[in-house]
Order: C-alpha cells, then structure tokens, then sequence
C-alpha cells in the first residue's frame, strides 16, 4: 500500500502518472461530468398519488341508503380522476333504503371529479331483481346529481322469465333502472305456441 510518504515522494520526482497536471486534468473532467448531471430534468411521475384498497363507498338521501359500491382497489391521480383498475359491484336500493333491487358488475371504472360522473367499463351487467331482467352493454355511466344512468354503447336487455329481448344503440334509465328508454331499439318477442 502506498502511504502519504510515499504518495508525497512521488509527487516530489515528478512520476508522469500522478503528476500535479494528470490530477488537475482527471478532477476537471470530474466537476465537468457532475454539471452535466445538474442541467438534466427527470421526467414527470404521472401514476397515482393515492392508492386504496378494499373501497366501499355508499350514497345516501335524507338519511336513507340508495347506492353501495365496491371495488378492490381505487387510484387517485394529480388531475383528481379516480380510476377503479379492478371488478366494480354497485347495489341500488329501494325507495326505503332497505332492499337491494339492481345489481351492476363491470370489469373497471373511473371517476371524473370535473363532470362528477362515474363511468364503469368491460362486461357490464345489470341484473334487475324484481323484473327477473339482464341488462348487458360495455359502457355505463352513472350521474349522483341528476340520478341517472346513461350510455351511448350497444345494449340489450333479457327477460329472464319470458325471454324477450330489447336491443338498442344508447340508453338512458334512473339510478335504480325502473324505467329505460333506448335512443334507437329494437324489440324481440318469443310467441308461445297456440
């Protein structure tokens, strides 16, 4: 190992490999390598600032429940959207906040804070207990302030009971689905035999 003498020594003769210039040439390049570094800006970080899991989130009106949801994880972002990247379940109540009457299931979602509208995606399926109907489409929106669910996607709902099928290009339907009117439709009936 080389000691301080030593290094000092060789300072001393002058050796060509640590000579005073060699050290000032290499500490320049050196400083001038950790400048560069000052001037470069890193990209931006746009994921999600707030991330949840196992989100239940419940409307309700006059003291009355209307509305369940829930989903395995939620993602806030710095614009305020909220996205749902997992399985959305939403329960809607009847007028006593005690029955569940319509079950929703999509495959994700989102909520946009600016029009305060949720919009669930991927095999959404609405299931209507009363009338025994299956609402099936691959886009639903849903507003807490006018209390309405609309869409603009293909939608086709089934009676379960008697088989009927009603196929239309958008919908618009209250929260609890008890009355939807189709934008363009089409209606299948099954006769029974005479």
């Amino acid at each position: 190992m080389l000691g301080i003498k030593n290094i000092n020594r060789l300072f001393k003769k002058g050796d060509k490999f640590l000579s005073p210039f060699c050290i000032l040439v290499v500490t320049g390049f050196l400083f001038a390598a950790c400048e560069q570094n000052k001037d470069k800006v890193g990209k931006a970080y746009t994921g999600p600032v707030e991330i949840v899991n196992g989100v239940e989130v419940k409307y309700s009106e006059q003291g009355l429940l209307k509305v369940i949801m829930k989903t395995p994880k939620r993602l806030r972002y710095q614009n305020e959207d909220i996205v749902f990247p997992d399985t959305v379940n939403i329960n809607f109540y009847d007028p006593t906040g005690s029955t569940v009457i319509t079950r929703l299931r999509a495959d994700s979602g989102r909520f946009d804070p600016r029009k305060n509208v949720y919009l669930v995606k991927g095999n959404v399926r609405v299931v209507k207990s009363q009338t025994q109907e299956l609402l099936t489409t691959t886009e639903l929106n849903w507003s807490p302030d006018t209390r309405k669910v609309f869409t603009e996607k293909f939608v086709s709902v089934r009676n379960m009971v008697t088989k009927d099928v009603i196929n239309g290009n958008g919908m618009d339907a209250e929260q609890d689905f008890s009355h939807i009117k189709f934008r363009k439709g089409t209606f299948k009936m099954k006769f029974n035999e005479l």
